[in-house]
């Protein structure tokens, strides 16, 4: 943890004042707050990156930049808490056993990527895997501001068993397995309690913000063990109690009915996908406060490339598997009272489009527009421990906000009609 607020003192330091610019930022409907009724003609005054006053009325203080949104809807940006941000849509798995997919190129991908999210309307993301060293680069190379993008969490390598989702000797014949073990290719692959909370150990102090656990299999590894519970009960207990002892949160990856609630009952902050979640798992995550990540967009990404060649027969026979329940577990969920938070899963179906989530949150999930929209921003927000900093837009925060032509209170398209991007201050370009 010592490491962590080191890193940010000194990013904080070395930050350009870019953001230092006064604006006036006049909206024709102003969402403060998702749970709330929108405001009529609003002025946003920014100030030092963050939001000094809100007025009403279209005003603007002398020498500040007036940003003229009066037909648009400004609100809180978007936040996803799951994406991963080196991997790109379409790539094929082998692809990235390649030379050419090294952890520096991987970090071009990632600034790319990133500045695609925020282009989506994100203000803030949580990649939940990847090259440890790649997206600690990624986050706070944009942190720093030398790259335009939204405020970025990181997990890290996410935690494996053997031969498990995030093994990636599982992709490789058995004797180059071996030849490349030496090279920490499965440097979060972990056996036994000890074992797991020492990967735990190492992952907080190289700085990451989150831990991602593999408690299930997942379809897009090539292995074929299945889509059910992977860790023991006693190994994820393990890696809870030691992340949260680091005081940090745990992702866990989970498809499967048992996983699911083996996971909840470990103590894990929340669940990636629920793809099987059944009544036992809900019941379990409310008692709990388990947030839910549904990541819908993912089955767009898959269906995109089934048929293709750039899946194994095992994948695709996985893929299946979840097509005739693709939201199910979403709306047990919300039925239940899960707490939710948007996620996509963006790499596996474009970054670009991360802001499509909403629409299917509500289609296939069967939440309101408004619901969607509070998931889509405060929830994400709280699950990220930032509600302090982003997720609305109240003095004293962040100016992290987003303008969309439409009311998305009542059409969750509209975030998909974006003209206008702030991240701490910082305009982005939108192209």
């Amino acid at each position: 943890m010592m490491r962590r607020l080191l890193a940010g003192a000194l990013a904080a330091a070395i930050a350009p004042t870019a953001h230092a610019e006064t604006y006036a930022i006049q909206a024709g409907r102003l969402i403060v707050d998702a749970a709330r009724p929108a405001r009529e003609n609003s002025t946003i005054i920014v100030e030092n990156g963050r939001i000094a006053r809100i007025e009403d009325g279209f005003t603007a203080p002398a020498g500040a930049t007036v940003v003229d949104q009066r037909t648009r809807t400004v609100m809180p940006g978007l936040i996803d808490v799951h994406v991963h941000l080196t991997q790109t849509s379409g790539t094929p798995w082998y692809a990235y056993y390649t030379q050419k997919y090294s952890n520096a190129y991987s970090t071009t991908l990632g600034l790319t990527h990133a500045l695609e999210m925020a282009r989506a309307g994100f203000t803030t993301v949580r990649d939940l895997g990847g090259n440890t060293a790649s997206v600690i680069a990624v986050r706070d190379a944009v942190a720093e501001g030398r790259f335009p993008g939204p405020r970025i969490k990181v997990s890290g390598d996410p935690l494996s068993i053997i031969g498990g989702h995030a093994d990636p000797a599982t992709a490789l014949p058995p004797e180059l397995a071996a030849a490349v073990s030496d090279a920490h290719l499965s440097s979060a692959v972990c056996t036994g309690v000890e074992q797991c909370q020492e990967v735990v150990r190492k992952l907080a102090a190289a700085g990451v913000d989150v831990i991602k656990i593999m408690a299930t299999g997942g379809v897009l590894d090539p292995g074929a063990l299945g889509l059910e519970q992977h860790f023991t009960n006693e190994e994820m207990k393990a890696i809870v109690d030691m992340a949260h002892a680091m005081h940090l949160k745990v992702a866990a990856h989970a498809h499967g009915a048992g996983g699911i609630l083996a996971a909840t009952n470990a103590g894990v902050d929340s669940i990636e996908h629920g793809t099987f979640l059944d009544a036992a798992g809900a019941q379990a995550m409310k008692a709990h406060g388990t947030y839910y990540s549904a990541t819908l967009m993912a089955f767009t990404g898959v269906q995109s490339i089934m048929g293709t060649g750039k899946l194994t027969p095992e994948m695709e026979a996985k893929a299946r598997l979840t097509f005739d329940v693709w939201g199910k577990g979403l709306n047990l969920a919300y039925r239940s009272g899960v707490k939710i938070a948007l996620g996509t899963d963006s790499a596996v179906a474009p970054h670009k489009d991360a802001a499509k989530e909403l629409g299917l949150m509500v289609s296939k999930g069967g939440m309101t527009p408004r619901d969607a929209l509070i998931a889509a921003t405060k929830s994400g927000a709280d699950l990220l421990n930032i509600s302090n900093e982003t997720g609305t837009l109240e003095v004293g925060k962040s100016a992290d906000l987003i303008a969309v032509d439409g009311d998305p209170l009542a059409d969750p398209s509209a975030v998909t009609h974006l003209g206008y991007v702030m991240v701490g201050g910082r305009p982005i370009p939108l192209q």
